[in-house]
């Protein structure tokens, strides 16, 4: 498994309706003089989203959904050079495409780089050599989803309440390990990115304790329809790519980092180097970073997050910022960390206490 099943997951999450989507934006340039193609994860298959860009530069963009960095590696290796434009990504990843030589250099006085969320800039991924080869474009969190009018709310402040017994029987658990485990290490005052193989005792002993109070552990469709349907009312990796977009339907669905903190999660877009239309998918990277771009990425069929460019909330609704928790994003960032980053060795032994913990 690895660290882009996360994202893969996640975007699984209406995946019917943004194929049906998917299907329509790709022909609303039907008459157009060029086309781009890009590889790009089910957000961006929005026909609003895509429309202003294609009329703008009358060109039809062809967008293919893909799941997981390793199956967009796969796609790249069986097509020809300049076959793909554009490559939206795992943050976490980027520096194994960079590796693989398959992005272009962006024009680093073309970005909006300094209207980013600082934390997002992440040179230490998108940068090498003093050029930069992708940027962040959204941005959440892994951490609780809960039902407001079945738990107390001041309950989720503390972490640690998933290995009580106080709502055994009432938890949901996404079932991918990096987040959950990064959850477990932090609610136990660990440092994820610190973490070693002294540390997996404690942490696969505190799993089986949300095990013997959770009610299930499924993926992104099953935890999110458990939660929506009140199987469940919490869900232990949830965040506000599964709640928020439900809210104003089912305005009792609610999510919040815990003082102990959260997983954060990040996705960026860069060039292929081998596009031959290297200045139009530039403007396309260009489009997907400008405020109305990301405030319709931020609030995708999909599933929604926070957009990486903070002016994007001057064109979004006060109801769409509140679900997304636009005011608290300051102390939301400072109170989270980077999934584990873990060696070969380490991240073989951390799959291995998490399928004693599916099993347990």
């Amino acid at each position: 498994m690895t660290s882009s099943t996360s994202s893969r997951n996640r975007r699984r999450m209406l995946k019917t309706a943004a194929a049906t989507c998917a299907l329509v934006a790709s022909t609303l340039g039907a008459q157009a003089t060029e086309e781009l193609n890009a590889l790009v994860w089910c957000d961006h298959t929005d026909p609003e989203l895509i429309l202003p860009f294609e009329e703008k530069f009358d060109v039809r963009v062809n967008l293919k959904e893909y799941e997981g960095t390793g199956t967009a590696m796969a796609i790249v290796e069986q097509s020809q050079p300049g076959d793909w434009d554009v490559f939206v990504i795992d943050g976490v990843d980027v520096p194994r495409a960079i590796d693989a030589d398959l992005l272009a250099p962006l024009p680093k006085d073309q970005l909006p780089t300094g209207d980013l969320f600082p934390a997002l800039v992440m040179p230490e991924n998108h940068s090498r050599d003093g050029e930069v080869y992708a940027i962040s474009e959204k941005f959440g969190y892994n951490t609780i989803s809960f039902n407001k009018s079945k738990v107390d709310p001041e309950d989720m402040k503390d972490m640690t309440v998933l290995w009580s017994d106080k709502y055994k029987g009432k938890i949901a658990v996404y079932d991918y390990y990096l987040p959950v485990m990064g959850m477990v290490a932090a609610g136990l005052g660990k440092t994820t990115a610190d973490l070693t193989a002294d540390d997996l005792p404690e942490i696969k002993e505190t799993l089986f304790k949300i095990k013997d109070n959770a009610k299930l552990v499924g993926e992104v469709v099953s935890s999110q329809t458990a939660i929506a349907t009140g199987e469940v009312d919490i869900l232990v990796g949830g965040g506000e790519w599964v709640t928020a977009g439900l809210a104003a339907d089912n305005p009792d669905l609610d999510w919040i980092l815990p003082e102990q903190g959260a997983m954060r999660w990040s996705q960026s877009i860069g060039v292929f180097k081998d596009s031959e239309k290297k200045d139009l998918a530039t403007e396309f990277v260009k489009y997907i970073l400008s405020p109305d771009a990301q405030a319709k990425l931020a609030t995708s069929s999909c599933y929604w997050a926070m957009p990486a460019n903070a002016k994007a909330g001057e064109k979004m609704t006060d109801q769409q910022k509140t679900a997304l928790r636009w005011d608290d994003q300051e102390a939301y960032i400072a109170n989270s960390q980077l999934y584990p980053a873990p060696s070969a060795e380490l991240d073989a032994q951390m799959q291995d206490a998490w399928t004693e913990f599916l099993q347990h």
